[in-house]
């Protein structure tokens, strides 16, 4: 166990390590102050110059950022996640006053109303405009922060769309009013939690905010809740920032082998349509237009011939044409189509243009020759 656990730490920093962390000092006209921030920028953010991230905000960052800077790079060198940009807050000596709240209103007050302001009015259209940032955004607390977050919720048009509160330290009436505004929020990530070494009044509240967040039927609404087993108030952290994340971008994820299995294959409509909407939805969700990743054009064309669904193999071949023009996989599920619809002149001079172009995954030069030398036999040409 040991062993697994320094194993795991190692590849966390060798991940880590390879994006450095950029501090700057930020002067902030509502603060009155400078205030220290860590950012992480994605490895290949200076190459890739017309692409925009997520943005991820993290609250205590003097010691939250780097589990949530690590987890980031980490899963987005797998392609679990896109690749996003991570900015802590410092906040070792200020934390307290900055998500200070008033006890009538239970709302940001003094120095926690600045500190709301600062975080909306200053930080966000800073680094909007510093940096190539995308549509989504996503705030990360901690106990007091995990709770002040959850006041950019309550905004008519909220700044973020995904929040991860790790054992909240909730304000009196706030259960109530979070459940109110996920009820009928539009499309919005919540993750919440605990565990059974928490706090005992912090898990109390957090449990009992999971009992009324689970019956609400709100589709706009990804809500996911962890109660983490044997963990304490601090040691949760570690175990929930990856959760949180593989929740909030399970869309963006590859097609899985259980994915395949489950829905591929028992399909009732188009492999292709899914395949489609897949990367339209994920668009939507997250802003950000990508390839289709050749695996997954794999993992669809495979469900097509389990099933000879052969009509499908046109459109995917032409898509993977358009999306993947130097590789000959479009041409080979081009020659496939031809191939099983009785047009084999065709299916040849598929199999022929893809010969051309660069190999992958299993097809090879030799493959596709092969299959211009099959059809000619069998044809005698």
């Amino acid at each position: 166990m040991k062993k697994s656990v320094t194993l795991i730490i190692a590849c966390f920093f060798v991940f880590f390590g390879n994006s450095q962390a950029i501090y700057e000092s930020f002067r902030s006209i509502k603060l009155d102050q400078n205030r220290e921030l860590k950012i992480q920028l994605p490895r290949n953010y200076k190459k890739n110059v017309d692409k925009t991230y997520p943005l991820i905000i993290v609250l205590d960052g003097d010691y939250l950022f780097e589990p949530v800077a690590g987890n980031v790079d980490y899963f987005s060198y797998w392609e679990d996640m896109p690749e996003s940009i991570v900015v802590g807050v410092n906040q070792r000596k200020t934390r307290e006053d900055d998500c200070r709240y008033d006890k009538a209103e239970y709302l940001p007050t003094l120095k926690g109303s600045e500190f709301f302001e600062f975080i909306g009015q200053e930080l966000l259209p800073y680094l909007n405009k510093t940096y190539r940032t995308a549509q989504l955004k996503i705030v990360v607390g901690h106990d007091y922060t995990a709770n002040f977050i959850n006041y950019f919720l309550f905004k008519d048009n909220p700044i973020f769309q995904g929040y991860i509160c790790l054992s909240p330290e909730l304000a009196p009436p706030m259960a109530e009013r979070i459940v109110s505004k996920l009820t009928t929020s539009p499309e919005m990530w919540y993750y919440l939690a605990t565990a059974t070494n928490d706090a005992e009044n912090i898990k109390k509240e957090v449990i009992a905010l999971d009992e009324k967040l689970k019956t609400i039927e709100n589709p706009e609404l990804d809500y996911a809740f962890d109660n983490f087993d044997e963990s304490s108030h601090y040691t949760l952290v570690g175990r929930a920032i990856p959760k949180a994340l593989e929740g909030i971008f399970e869309m963006y994820r590859p097609i899985s082998k259980k994915k395949y299995k489950e829905v591929l294959l028992t399909l009732e409509t188009s492999p292709y349509d899914y395949l489609v909407d897949m990367y339209k939805t994920t668009e939507q969700l997250y802003g950000i237009k990508r390839k289709i990743r050749i695996n997954d054009f794999i993992a669809v064309s495979t469900a097509i011939e389990k099933n000879e669904n052969w009509s499908e193999l046109e459109p995917l071949g032409k898509l993977a044409i358009k999306q993947h023009s130097d590789l000959m996989l479009g041409y080979y599920y081009l020659g496939m189509f031809y191939e099983q619809t009785g047009e084999p002149k065709k299916a040849m001079r598929a199999y022929e243009s893809g010969f051309q172009l660069s190999e992958v995954a299993f097809l090879t030069k030799d493959y596709m020759l092969d299959k211009v030398n099959k059809i000619k036999e069998d044809f005698g040409w």
